[in-house]
This record gives C-alpha cells, structure tokens and sequence, in this order.
C-alpha cells in the first residue's frame, strides 16, 4: 500500500481517495479539521474511470474537482440513510448537461428502489426541488447485495450483505490485480466473525471498516448497526489483509481522541491507517 496526493494518474493507476470519513451527522469543528468532518464518500479510480461509493457530505467536494470536462461515472450506495445520500443533490456534475452518472443500490429490492427512495429524500417540503432538475444524463440501477458487477472492462466489483437495519451492501473492487474493499454500516456478531465479509475481504490489499465505535463505547451501543476497530482488526487479521483502514468515526471522535485511537490501532495492527479527508492510498 502507497499513500500519496493523487495528484499523478496512469492508465493502469488504482487508487482509493477518502472525501467524507465520518459517520450518522456531518461534525463541522475547529476540532475535527485534521481527520474531516464530512459523511461518507469515496474516489475509486481504476485506471480513467470513475467509480464514487457513497453520497454523503463529501461528495459535494468531489464533484467541485470534476468540473470544467464531460462526466461519465458510477455512484455506488452502501445504503439510503440519510448520512450516506445527503450530497448528491448538492453535487453540480449532476447538474450540467452532457454528463451520464449511473447510480447503484443492492439493498432496497423487493420492497423500494434506488430511484423511488432518492425521489423521495429530494421531495417537498423536505427539499424544495425533485431529481427532475438534474441536467445530467442519470439512471437508477438496483442488484441484489452478494451479485458481481462489471463497470467496465478489467474491472469487478463483488457485493455481499451487510448487518445494518434496513440493509447495506459491501464491495470488493478488483483491478490489475489488485483489491480495495469497501464494508462501512455494519454490525458484528458476538457469536463469530461474518462470514459474508471474511469470504469478501479474503486476501485484499485495502479494506476500509466501519469502525465506529471503540469495543467500551459498543457495550452500550449495541443494536445501532456499528462496528469497532477491534472487530475490523480480527476480521483483517483472519483473511490476510494487507491494510486494514479505520472509517465512519463517530462525530463526538474529535482530533484528540482519533490520535489516540490511531496509535492504539497501529499497535494492534501494524500498517493499518485512520481514514482522513484528503487521504489516497494505492494498493
């Protein structure tokens, strides 16, 4: 694993790039300015194309860097609460004409899909405009949580469920021969390691975690659909990750504690890394 600024890519280049790290609420703060205040959203480039995982807070950022050319990507959604979708109608590339985005949510079948939910979340009086201002050209995409899709050639993404009320979905993006896996809203299990993210994450390079809360704070939060950095610690050990990444903090983590944590987590697991606004890392 290399980390850097991004700032050089190849037609072969895969890279992770975090825009939103943090979890449930954006925590703005002169205390949380190092590590990020922003929800969920990651860059994934695979070689030119583009590939984005979540829709938080930080996608608004992203999308002030994708200006000024045309626009062909993929928005793929873990899940639908509100901290995970609450920047895509503040995301201008979807805005201006000429642009195609492909958006993907493998939890909502039978019951919803992606595009029926996303109308609803931008509908008044809780939003003043409809998904119908979207200049772009946009579709809705919906999969089953464990289906391996093909965004384009040479790449692979394979999905499993995730413990989360209402659902969430785990990736697996495999590129060159490479991996950067992607399992952010879910719970573990007292009984055992999951077993649907151990066969997903078998052997990555890169695994970013919801690691929440730490196992003290989880004593009183079970049932919230949250994992710990320890319990993202044991399941990289057990499938041989070559980096384990801590991600979705709690908002109350401010600057301090999150530099306490990440040398608690680096000492448990030697080449591990906290997630932060701004980071690349490359497998």
């Amino acid at each position: 694993m290399r980390a850097d600024n991004g700032s050089q890519v190849t037609v072969a280049d895969f890279y992770v790039k975090f825009w939103g790290v943090r979890g449930s609420i954006p925590a703005p703060s002169p205390n949380t300015v190092r590590y990020g205040g922003n929800t969920s959203c990651l860059e994934i480039r695979c070689g030119e194309r583009l590939l984005i995982f979540d829709a938080g807070t930080g996608l608004r950022y992203l999308g002030n860097t994708l200006l000024g050319k045309p626009l062909d990507a993929d928005i793929y959604l873990t899940h639908t609460h509100f901290d995970h979708v609450c920047g895509l109608p503040f995301f201008i590339p979807a805005f201006v004409p000429g642009n195609k985005l492909r958006l993907w949510a493998g939890h909502l079948l039978p019951e919803h899909t992606v595009r029926h939910v996303l109308t609803e979340l931008m509908m008044a009086p809780l939003f003043p405009v409809p998904p119908e201002i979207f200049k772009a050209d946009v579709a809705y995409n919906d999969f089953h949580a464990g289906d391996t899709l093909q965004p384009g050639p040479g790449i692979a993404i394979r999905t499993a469920p995730l413990n989360h009320p209402n659902r969430s979905t785990g990736f697996r993006i495999e590129f060159e021969g490479k991996s950067i896996c992607y399992l952010t809203d879910t719970e573990h299990s007292p009984d055992g390691l999951d077993q649907n993210i151990l066969q997903l994450i078998g052997g990555a390079d890169i695994v970013v975690y919801d690691s929440m809360y730490t196992e003290g704070e989880y004593r009183t939060r079970m049932g919230w659909g949250h994992s710990t950095w320890e319990e993202g610690a044991k399941l990289c050990r057990a499938a041989g990750v070559k980096t384990f990444v801590v991600f979705h903090h709690d908002p109350d983590h401010d600057d301090a504690f999150m530099d306490k944590l990440a040398a608690d987590v680096a000492a448990a697991y030697p080449g591990s890394v906290v997630a932060s606004e701004g980071l690349v890392l490359r497998p």
